[in-house]
């Protein structure tokens, strides 16, 4: 699976007095992205985490296209284009209902051993679940 893309409303606390999304609220929208994805590969950062791995973002970039507002439908499509090694990178197009392009974005995360705190390769649970 190189594809996920999940839904959701904008809620009002994400938003301006004008009814626009505070920008800072997409890099959560990344996350919510990324832990999806995982999900529906069937791994959850709950149990990456209880297998003594964490995965922090190491890069994040957004290039903003237009608005989203508030109660929009958005649709977050998280696509991975490569095979993980230690870091893996995850590329995003957000959308609203009518399908028009609110943001692309970019992260790239890496793999942490939780006890030492250095690089560790991408487990094999995840990359065997990959059509790579």
């Amino acid at each position: 699976m190189r594809l996920n893309s999940f839904s959701f409303r904008v809620r009002y606390g994400e938003t301006d007095q004008m009814g626009v999304v505070y920008h800072g609220n997409y890099a959560q929208y990344l996350e919510m992205g990324r832990v999806e994805w995982l999900r529906a590969l069937g791994v959850t950062y709950r149990s990456m985490e209880e297998n003594g791995i964490i995965l922090p973002v190491i890069s994040l970039q957004i290039d903003y296209k237009k608005s989203a507002l508030y109660d929009d439908l958005i649709t977050v499509e998280t696509i991975i284009k490569k095979a993980p090694l230690v870091k893996i990178e995850f590329d995003y197009k957000i959308y609203n209902e009518t399908r028009e392009l609110l943001a692309e974005a970019n992260t790239v995360l890496a793999f942490i051993d939780k006890k030492t705190n250095r690089p560790i390769k991408c487990p094999d649970y995840i990359l065997d679940k990959l059509d790579f």
